[in-house]
């Protein structure tokens, strides 16, 4: 064992122990959180539109502060942007992370002082947790990779501003340098297919024992690389055991990249977004994320279903139930309050409070009120293929609400690696699946209001293409799972 994975063992007992803390301390966590924010902001524009000098507690924080999403908090933002201080949080954001808005184009999401280490922090401790309880810590010596944006950063206003997987970047610890791939000339490349070719040059002959990013476009790199060496990805890296990913489901990907790389490894899931890292895998045998309540952010929820309501009840993380969807809504030390970040979870374990990703509260199908979510779709189409060698490259699902004959139905666009032998078996099964998790579907299909799903196979790199043609080709990008609408169905049927 080397010096270096010595040390992360000794590390990793040591972070291990301090999560436990808060972990076992959840409630007794977050009202520390609540209360270290509101102080802290009590002298911004924003505490003083919402007099925070007169909160006390949650309740006074519920009646004070409304649920925003981006829109409803631009007006402070824009002010923000323009250069002023002490607006939302003291002073001035460090850093801009730009993300794409569905309404609003680009978000400028502030990053603070304040926040910025527990960014780091997170995805360390789900390193050194994996560690802790597998005791594998040779991976440390290898090579390691991150698919990211570009760590290119422009000026605004006296700000840097770039996407966060390239502000993370520049915070890669130093023992780590010699390790990190590709070099930050390749990764520096904007155009996503040319910097892919370049990584896959770098790397062919390199020591990769860790590879890190979202599985689309990691799948993307795999290919390329079986394409140059001809051989599995895990016979050209021999010491590859861990991938590390976020952003989307790994299950559906999962039996492609076994294929690709030709054998099983170890993977740890994280949810980092510009606004706040919020969970990472902390376990090999538990499901479900552990949720960071000690990290600057203070959680709110509200279920889905009553989402959409004139005032829907919040709920702290001492009210969460087991089983429920739930929109995720943050306060955090970057200056975002009561925020709708779009994401909906659903937990899984109270000891300690681990969730699940289900999807995004505006990425659901529900053309006839069946209420459809991403973990659902997901779920059923795991299962499905499960055993077979069907594999899949990328899906989506939207509804088809006017069929040339016939009833209505939900159209599952999927682009197979190999196509199955029977794709009408492969349907039925998807709509017994779908049935059985969501019973407003299987009404609808038993009262015939709509039909059982078709599946529409979309031709190889069909995906990438679409992705291409609107500018969101890699990075962080990533295709929704449903749509309420057909905008991009239609465009992929173009395609097809």
């Amino acid at each position: 064992m080397s010096i270096k994975s010595f040390a992360a063992q000794i590390f990793a007992r040591i972070v291990h122990a301090q999560t436990q803390k808060w972990a076992q301390n959840p409630e007794a966590t977050q009202k520390r959180v609540f209360e270290q924010l509101i102080d802290q902001a009590r002298h911004t524009v924003f505490g003083q539109d919402h007099h925070f000098d007169q909160i006390k507690t949650y309740e006074d924080f519920t009646s004070r502060v409304p649920v925003r999403d981006y829109e409803a908090l631009r007006p402070y933002i824009d002010q923000i942007v323009s250069g002023k201080e002490n607006i939302t949080w003291p002073g001035k954001p460090i850093y801009y992370a730009k993300t794409s808005g569905t309404t609003s184009g680009a978000k400028y999401i502030p990053i603070t002082r304040a926040s910025m280490p527990f960014h780091i922090q997170a995805a360390r401790n789900a390193i050194l947790q994996y560690i802790h309880q597998t005791g594998n810590a040779d991976f440390i010596n290898g090579k390691m990779i991150f698919l990211q944006g570009s760590p290119t950063l422009q000026d605004k206003n006296g700000v840097q501003l770039g996407r966060l997987s390239g502000i993370v970047a520049h915070y890669v610890p130093k023992y780590l340098q010699k390790n990190r791939m590709p070099s930050w000339k390749t990764n520096c490349i904007e155009d996503w297919e040319t910097k892919v070719d370049a990584i896959v040059e770098e790397t062919m002959h390199e020591d990769m024992s860790v590879i890190s990013g979202i599985p689309s476009w990691v799948q993307m790199y795999f290919e390329r690389l079986q394409q140059k060496a001809h051989k599995p990805v895990g016979d050209i890296f021999k010491n590859f055991n861990l991938f590390i990913y976020g952003g989307v489901n790994y299950e559906p990907y999962r039996a492609k990249f076994e294929n690709l790389i030709g054998r099983k490894v170890d993977s740890i899931e994280l949810f980092p977004a510009s606004e706040g890292f919020f969970a990472y895998q902390d376990s090999q045998t538990e499901p479900g994320l552990l949720l960071l309540l000690h990290s600057g952010i203070f959680y709110e929820f509200i279920k889905t279903d009553e989402f959409f309501s004139e005032n829907p009840k919040r709920y702290t993380i001492g009210q969460v139930e087991l089983g429920v969807n739930y929109a995720l809504i943050i306060s955090t030390n970057a200056g975002l309050w009561a925020y709708n970040i779009g994401d909906t979870v659903m937990f899984v374990s109270k000891k300690p409070y681990r969730l699940v990703v289900t999807g995004r509260i505006k990425h659901f199908i529900s053309a006839f009120g069946e209420h459809v979510i991403g973990k659902e779709v997901e779920t059923a189409l795991q299962q499905a293929i499960q055993g077979t060698d069907i594999r899949i490259n990328e899906f989506t699902v939207a509804p088809q609400i006017a069929p040339e004959q016939g009833l209505p139905y939900h159209e599952w666009l999927i682009e197979f690696e190999n196509l199955p032998q029977n794709m009408q078996i492969l349907s039925s099964q998807l709509d017994n699946l779908m049935r059985q998790q969501n019973v407003y579907y299987d009404d609808l299909i038993a009262g015939k209001v709509l039909r059982p799903l078709v599946i529409t196979s979309v031709k190889k790199g069909g995906f990438q293409q679409y992705m291409k043609s609107i500018g969101k080709l890699g990075g962080q990008n990533k295709i929704p799972r449903l749509s309420n609408d057909r905008t991009i169905a239609d465009a992929l049927l173009k395609i097809t």
